[in-house]
């Protein structure tokens, strides 16, 4: 009886941490615009350290459409940064201008055109506290003035 009420106690007190981190998760909310000159409203992002997960919105507040005027919502780290947006145009517009499967994107959203808006939820432990990242828009030829720094920390 007292090794039973013993583990019954002990089993209490681990549900009672489990309970504790999920209590702990914090969601971040960033929302960011693009528009159809080619830029992004934002050129940085700072997530606070208490963020376990990201909601990114991307808003088109342009008129044109996708095939013309496309934008999306790229995150890598800045190292991958250019050889990931390179590899993108070669994939085409089937794939979104994003390599497939690309280990290197942390996180993306899919191509939008004027007037839609598109979300990504990702876990911040993808990312490094003093992290070197970079977000971008992978549509051909934005990606060179799309783009921005993103900390965490």
């Amino acid at each position: 009886m007292i090794a039973s009420k013993t583990l019954l106690g002990g089993l209490m007190l681990v549900a009672l941490g489990l309970g504790a981190g999920v209590a702990s998760a914090k969601t971040c909310d960033v929302s960011i615009e693009g528009n159809d000159a080619m830029k992004f409203n934002l050129d940085r992002i700072a997530l606070a350290a208490d963020c376990t997960e990201v909601q990114l919105t991307l808003k088109h507040t342009g008129k044109l459409p996708a095939a013309a005027m496309g934008h999306n919502w790229v995150l890598t780290e800045t190292s991958a940064f250019q050889p990931v947006a390179t590899a993108g145009t070669a994939a085409g517009a089937a794939a979104g201008y994003l390599p497939k499967d690309d280990a290197r994107v942390i996180a993306s959203t899919k191509l939008i055109g004027g007037g839609e808006s598109t979300s990504v939820r990702f876990p911040t432990s993808k990312l490094k506290k003093g992290g070197d990242y970079t977000f971008f828009c992978s549509f051909p030829g934005h990606w060179t003035v799309m783009k921005g720094k993103l900390t965490f920390g």
